[in-house]
């Protein structure tokens, strides 16, 4: 199989599963087995940068009226000193941890733990009462309420767990509702992802030539468009139904993978 098609195929499962809460690190871990394609960390994360332009190209209204107004606009303002508050946690520790995390956990047993684990934690959420009054607009999001999201995602940093999922779950228990959990989650992904893209590339500049700048381009062009679908219906799905399908949808693919590694088809380490 070509370098091309393996750009592609693994463009479209980062922008499925990069905004759904199904892990995205975990399915490009899979998926590259499955494929043989061994491709480095700066690849993966190159393409990640495809989420990152199509959350900016979604919202793209939004963010130049909050360009123009951030000045005089006190709810923009704390907006987006929300935003930076859920961004540090993940960002002090995921550096700190960076080498650990890639040489000990990125293996088949610790995304099918993790998928599984998520799977039932996100069911438990989903079961408990709904509050009476939930945070429903992104301007209402308290400092507090940001830091603990943020402190949510450092679950993430576990291969399976799931940047969205960790955020959004973490969003409903500290009282937003879904919809607001699931766009503060995207708005989160541009410090994020743009962060770690960034410092994969200044870190790593040869894994781009690795792979060529074509592939690498077609990988992260292929990434942007399937985000921008996934998140628009995302969105629309979550303004209906709750998050329980992906937790089963985790559940059995934490199996399935387990079986996999245990059967000898997926590797058991890094």
């Amino acid at each position: 199989m070509s370098d091309i098609l393996n750009s592609i195929i693994l463009g479209i499962v980062e922008g499925i599963t990069e905004f759904l809460p199904v892990s995205s690190t975990g399915h490009l871990i899979v998926t590259q087995e499955i494929l043989g394609f061994k491709g480095s960390d700066t690849f993966e994360i190159v393409i990640q940068l495809g989420g990152v332009l199509a959350v900016l190209w979604f919202y793209f209204q939004t963010l130049w009226q909050q360009a123009k107004t951030v000045r005089d606009d006190r709810q923009v303002q704390r907006f987006w000193m929300g935003v930076i508050l859920a961004f540090l946690p993940a960002a002090f520790v995921g550096l700190a941890l960076h080498s650990y995390i890639t040489h000990y956990l990125f293996n088949g047993v610790t995304v099918a733990i993790s998928l599984i684990m998520g799977g039932l934690v996100m069911w438990w959420i989903e079961g408990r009462p709904q509050r009476e009054v939930a945070t429903t607009e992104l301007e209402h999001i308290t400092p507090k309420q940001a830091f603990a999201i943020g402190c949510a995602q450092l679950c993430s940093l576990i291969p399976g767990v799931s940047r969205s999922a960790s955020t959004i779950m973490g969003g409903m228990l500290v009282g937003l509702n879904r919809p607001t959990a699931t766009g503060f989650s995207f708005f989160l992904s541009i410090p994020t992802l743009g962060a770690a893209s960034l410092y994969s590339l200044m870190k790593d500049m040869q894994g781009v030539g690795e792979h060529g700048l074509l592939n690498i381009g077609i990988g992260l062009f292929t990434s942007f468009i399937v985000s921008l679908l996934a998140i628009g219906w995302l969105l629309r799905y979550v303004s209906k139904n709750s998050f329980r399908g992906f937790a089963v949808y985790r559940i059995v693919a934490g199996i399935v993978i387990l079986a996999l590694t245990y059967s000898g088809f997926l590797q058991v380490s890094a």
